[in-house]
């Protein structure tokens, strides 16, 4: 992982490697494809700790910008998390996920499945933020025509209150002219 990114959980590019002294030492009986099984097998469990290290509820839904790659090319599009529970944005039908907050403080997640690889940024709506303002985003994710710009005016990154969890520190960010309005 780079400087950059502030790795939450990731089950891609596991190695074994890495984790083959300490099973080899608590498991002995076990063969080396049964320690490889445990190796994912605990590193699942390291989510579900995950998920309760980031149970925090925000006072807005989460909105969630998709960069999907699908077999037919890469596609725009959204949902939103309803909950506002940054714990509700850990989960996945992918075959392997990292989730990681950017060096802007921004929570992100590169999926990797069979057609591709979907890249997530998440993002929870500001309390001003109307509904109006709300649905031309959504409109310009649909659209593929968003800019960074759209974005910032109308939600706020994530990335601060998971780094209160876990004791990073971000850049504070000077608003630009369009997210005053």
């Amino acid at each position: 992982m780079s400087d950059n990114r502030h790795l939450i959980w990731s089950n891609y590019d596991l190695d074994y490697e890495d984790w083959k002294d300490e099973l080899e030492a608590e498991y002995p009986e076990k063969t080396e494809y049964e320690r490889m099984e445990l190796m994912y097998e605990i590193n699942g469990d390291y989510l579900d700790d995950e998920r309760c290290n980031l149970n925090i509820p925000l006072s807005q839904p989460i909105l969630v910008i998709a960069d999907l790659g699908r077999w037919n090319g890469r596609f725009s599009g959204y949902k939103e998390i309803k909950s506002g529970n940054i714990r509700d944005c850990l989960y996945s039908d992918t075959d392997y996920s990292t989730w990681y907050v950017d060096k802007n403080g921004d929570m992100r997640c590169d999926a990797v499945h069979h057609d591709g690889t979907n890249h997530y940024l998440y993002r929870t709506y500001k309390d001003g933020a109307t509904e109006e303002q709300i649905d031309r985003l959504k409109e310009k994710i649909y659209d593929g025509v968003v800019t960074r710009a759209d974005i910032t005016r109308v939600t706020k990154r994530l990335g601060d209150e998971i780094g209160k969890v876990y004791g990073w520190e971000f850049p504070i960010r000077q608003p630009q002219r369009e997210e005053a309005r």
